[in-house]
């Protein structure tokens, strides 16, 4: 659907930053969301996290106050991973929250503390199930390797579980309201024997009902068919997403850690800075950063997850006018550096620092007629960055760039030695009045 048609794209590109949430009975396994599969595990293996299943701390309302402190602006959470458990009393099945020692509905509660806070709201739901018993056994699931089993489940329906995945699909939504966001995860039917794809899920007819319950809804691009944006995982794009060479609705799926289920003994987190400059590069590509928690069996975010949300929130509310309703621009920003634009005001983001100086290429856009800079200062402070044209070769009487006129190729940022103590500095660039595009 044509960016310009679609009545959800604008929020998504003005939000830039949401949160992840990958919760349920692997979290009491704590060693990744997929640990069913990693370890092949029978149903009857796994339904002990079943039996103990009961967040006792679980309190939805500081997870979205976190979220909001921490600068997201929507939430995607997992109602049904891979598992097939579900976090909402549905009809359709017995293998749900309501039926865990918790005996309660989670998702009602977590969508409706969410919406308080002023969050957007989105809906993971998994295509695979590996608990359903008319899901066909296939390269990903548990028992693939388990001969007798797979003699045993040989007749299983896949008409009949697409029929079940549907029906949960149209629980969810009609029973939570205004839902912004549905996030299907996914299809493989090229990557394993027995892989499963847009024929299999059913996936026109899936979207037609999804577009007529919720008409304003965003999908993303894993039903094996074109949805309104496309979800890069786990890596960074070395240029903004295109199709058929037009740029395209864009999310970075990342992680805190590599797992996306809590993961008690993973200790790979990155740091603070690391993810200030991942969402940085994202809008600079004119795309958003979906950073994921996976909370604990208790239902708490882990400390470290907490620390590293709150380092974010501090940045942006300083920084926010440089991420949310900004994006990318066709200017080149100097080495180690981005670019992010909102109107008249350029934003440089400064990834590696700099000795003194910062030489920003003149281009159309940045110099010019109606493209002139006139002013640059701190973004987080609001202190003043002098500017001057300066030839970098060229060294003047004082031993700094030198002068050159009018014509030059080279805008030169006068900077401190020190390095302001910020995530990601950034430099506010004033462009002349009323010169809006680049």
């Amino acid at each position: 659907m044509p960016a310009s048609s679609h009545p959800g794209h604008e929020w998504f590109r003005r939000s830039r930053f949401g949160l992840f949430l990958h919760w349920g009975l692997y979290s009491l396994a704590a060693r990744h969301e997929w640990v069913k599969s990693r370890e092949r595990m029978r149903d009857d293996d796994y339904d002990r996290y079943f039996r103990h299943f009961d967040p006792d701390l679980f309190d939805p309302r500081a997870w979205a106050r976190r979220a909001r402190a921490a600068g997201m602006r929507y939430f995607v959470v997992t109602t049904k991973h891979h598992d097939g458990f579900c976090l909402w009393d549905s009809e359709l099945t017995s293998y749900k929250v309501t039926n865990t020692p918790y005996g309660r509905d989670i998702l009602g509660p977590m969508v409706e503390a969410f919406r308080a806070e002023g969050l957007r709201v989105g809906f993971y739901h998994s295509l695979i199930d590996w608990h359903h018993p008319e899901f066909p056994v296939d390269g990903k699931h548990p028992r693939r390797d388990d001969e007798e089993f797979k003699a045993a489940t040989a007749g299983r329906d896949m008409a009949r579980y697409a029929d079940y995945l549907h029906g949960q699909v149209r629980e969810l939504l009609t029973w939570f309201g205004p839902v912004d966001y549905l996030f299907f995860d996914f299809s493989y039917s090229r990557e394993c024997w027995g892989g499963k794809g847009a024929a299999d899920w059913r996936s026109r007819e899936l979207l037609d009902l999804v577009r007529k319950l919720q008409p304003g809804i965003i999908v993303n691009d894993r039903l094996g068919i074109p949805g309104d944006l496309v979800t890069p995982e786990q890596f960074q794009p070395s240029a903004a997403p295109r199709a058929d060479g037009a740029p395209v609705l864009w999310e970075a799926c990342q992680t805190l850690n590599g797992s996306w289920g809590y993961d008690r003994d993973n200790v790979d987190w990155k740091p603070p800075d690391l993810l200030a400059r991942m969402l940085v590069d994202s809008v600079s590509k004119d795309g958003n950063l979906l950073l994921n928690v996976g909370p604990t069996g208790r239902g708490e975010f882990d400390p470290a997850a907490t620390r590293r949300l709150a380092a974010l929130g501090e940045w942006l509310d300083r920084h926010g006018r440089a991420i949310y309703g900004a994006g990318g621009c066709e200017l080149t920003p100097p080495p180690d550096c981005r670019y992010t634009r909102r109107g008249d005001r350029l934003y440089l983001h400064i990834f590696s620092w700099p000795l003194r100086h910062l030489h920003l290429p003149l281009e159309p856009g940045l110099a010019g007629p109606g493209g002139r800079v006139e002013y640059a200062q701190f973004l987080h402070d609001a202190s003043e960055v002098p500017i001057r044209r300066a030839d970098p070769a060229v060294p003047g009487p004082d031993g700094l760039p030198g002068p050159i006129p009018d014509g030059g190729d080279t805008l030169t940022l006068e900077i401190p030695v020190r390095r302001p103590d910020v995530l990601v500095p950034v430099i506010e660039l004033f462009l002349t009045p009323g010169d809006q595009g680049v």
